[in-house]
């Protein structure tokens, strides 16, 4: 069962980010503030629920939290900065766009840049222990979904419907063949298609 708080002395905002590992497309990152009874039987890591399910979630989390923020960073700023960077920018952004002040704030992983003079707290696999993480995690993947399936309209050759930018061996072997498009991260190898394990 997940936790609805890591401390109960301040507002708390869980953060989490998707795309990171990803070939092609920004980063998004969510904040969300829930409230401290929230509880859910089904809320937990994005990438152990279905897609289906995730949106569905989508709907309840945008319902019940207290504010949510989702924001991203592009494919150029990731080559300009790297991607570890642009995960923390993307959520920094994500809790500049809060409509309430968070004092305290969770994050999935082990590292985290300072946000302004909020104190931080980083989780490992904090998506399956928190709910406000897991609800990020919820937000940040299908907000990024949306924009990749729009963007695979323009690009079907890569599959961005189905891989969404990850580095399966159908995009690593179009990317080998045809080339990059403007929307893919330069910075990043692009091995053996191989040895993809996607």
């Amino acid at each position: 069962m997940l936790l609805s708080r890591h401390q109960r002395e301040f507002i708390e905002a869980g953060c989490d980010e998707a795309g990171r590992g990803c070939l092609a497309g920004p980063v998004f990152a969510a904040a969300v503030i829930l409230p401290d009874d929230f509880e859910h039987s089904v809320l937990n890591d994005s990438k152990q629920l279905s897609e289906k399910t995730r949106y569905e979630l989508r709907v309840e989390i945008e319902q019940s939290a207290i504010a949510f923020a989702v924001a991203s960073v592009d494919n150029i700023e990731i080559d300009e900065i790297n991607i570890l960077n642009a995960s923390f920018l993307a959520m920094h952004r994500a809790i500049d766009k809060l409509k309430v002040h968070p004092q305290f704030l969770i994050i999935d992983g082990n590292r985290f840049n300072k946000y302004k003079n909020i104190p931080h707290h980083c989780i490992v696999q904090g998506d399956a222990k928190y709910f406000s993480i897991a609800a990020a995690s919820i937000l940040a993947k299908t907000y990024r979904d949306d924009f990749m399936k729009q963007i695979a309209t323009e690009h079907p050759e890569y599959d961005w419907l189905k891989n969404k930018g990850y580095p399966t061996k159908k995009h690593r072997e179009t990317i080998l063949k045809i080339g990059f498009t403007r929307y893919h991260r330069r910075t990043f190898n692009v091995s053996d298609p191989q040895l993809a394990f996607f």
